[in-house]
């Protein structure tokens, strides 16, 4: 039988059991340092059941002391985001390679009182669907979603004895670990594209270089042309009919990956000015979505459907290149870090100027070798499609089985 608790009762006994970041100056980007204890930050919560160690930023021993020691996380404990992708939640695994980290300000960590509950069912709790839209509902910015660490002390869950928290664990584990084997291949195939494009257009070594001349950087038979010109930059697009449309929030957007996470998005009655088709690329106009890295590659309507989504998106879509092309081209740092340096506004919220693709030049190769480039890596995206269409599926078994094992109506 389950009883409904709240979180800061399963918390342990001691203190700084739970809690968000530093404030203001405690932690600025001025304190990092190369090797030390390494700060969670949102890129460090991609959507699996435990914590990212790609991409850490550190601190160091005196400065944890210093101003730090309040905000720290060990193995087993459970990070949730607090302010940016609200609903993001991730277990420090026993085996991670760290023993001390420090939580960011846009992350909340709770340590568990082991008698009393099973973090992995806390994770499974928090992860679910219904669980993140509830999360979102209790934002309390109008800019950068934020909630406070008062509603997470006080969220309420349905809790078990602890022997049922645990075997409902071990169940769901098992869909997770098919989960996170397809999220690693995932990565990787993102990863080849990445590579393949970089070793092609970046370092120009691209097949049959050794037998082109280069001059002024261009080999023979490519083009240097603007971004502008290779891309329609927020192209018009109408839809047909009315009626509910498909909305992609900004919170839907990966930091590292292409995919758009299909549990955020919403259907609305009403379309806004930002409107986009499969193979477009939604590019975050905005601080700090953009600095972030913001950016996803449409593939996941309907045929012929047209969704919509926040006007602090860019919409890229290929003109004279593929739209394989135009994604991974907005994942090069080189193209982020220009369209950063063109935001204007007031602090907080600057914003990219879209004419600055006017100035941003691209290399474009030959036909023959653009088609070789384009049926290699849309094998690789199609692979991704696949393996994400099958992550929905068992997330959706899994997120139906919780309930239904805490309620006896299946037996652990």
């Amino acid at each position: 039988m389950s009883k409904l608790r709240r979180l800061d009762e399963l918390a342990a006994d001691e203190p700084y059991a739970i809690v968000g970041g530093p404030f203001g100056s405690k932690l600025t980007s001025a304190d990092y340092v190369d090797e030390g204890i390494p700060v969670i930050r949102g890129t460090n919560l991609n959507g699996g059941r435990y914590l990212s160690h790609d991409d850490f930023v550190f601190v160091s021993e005196q400065k944890m002391r210093e101003d730090l020691f309040g905000n720290l996380a060990r193995r087993g404990d459970i990070v949730f985001t607090q302010r940016g992708t609200l609903g993001q939640v991730a277990i420090i695994p026993a085996d991670a390679p760290f023993d001390r980290y420090v939580v960011s300000q846009s992350q909340m960590k709770m340590t568990v009182n082991p008698c009393e509950a099973d973090a992995r069912f806390i994770y499974y709790w928090f992860s679910r669907r219904d669980t993140i839209a509830s999360i979102v509902s209790r934002n309390s910015s109008s800019g950068v979603p934020h909630i406070n660490l008062g509603v997470l002390r006080r969220f309420q869950i349905p809790v078990p004895e602890l022997r049922t928290q645990e075997r409902i664990a071990d169940v769901l584990s098992t869909y997770d670990d098919l989960i996170e084997n397809n999220r690693k291949r995932i990565a990787l195939l993102e990863e080849s594209a990445r590579l393949l494009y970089r070793e092609w257009f970046v370092r120009l070594r691209f097949p049959g270089h050794e037998h082109v001349k280069v001059t002024d950087g261009v080999p023979a038979a490519w083009e240097r042309v603007a971004a502008s010109d290779a891309f329609c930059i927020n192209p018009s697009t109408p839809r047909a009919g009315d009626g509910e449309i498909t909305y992609v929030p900004m919170r839907a957007l990966s930091e590292v990956g292409m995919l758009i996470d299909k549990a955020a998005l919403e259907r609305r009655l009403v379309s806004t000015s930002v409107r986009f088709r499969n193979g477009d690329t939604l590019f975050a106009r905005i601080t700090p979505c953009l600095e972030n890295g913001k950016t996803g590659h449409v593939q996941f309507l309907p045929n012929g459907e047209v969704a919509c989504g926040s006007t602090e998106f860019i919409i890229l879509r290929g003109r004279r290149v593929s739209a394989y092309f135009v994604y991974l081209t907005a994942r090069q740092r080189n193209f982020r870090e220009y369209a950063i340096k063109s935001m204007i506004g007031s602090s907080g919220r600057q914003r990219v100027q879209p004419s600055c693709f006017d100035r941003y030049f691209l290399l474009l190769p030959p036909k023959s070798l653009a088609i070789i480039f384009e049926e290699t890596v849309s094998a690789f995206f199609e692979q991704v499609r696949v393996l994400d269409q099958q992550n929905e599926a068992l997330a959706s078994a899994r997120d139906l089985l919780l309930p239904r094992l805490m309620s006896g109506e299946i037996a652990v």
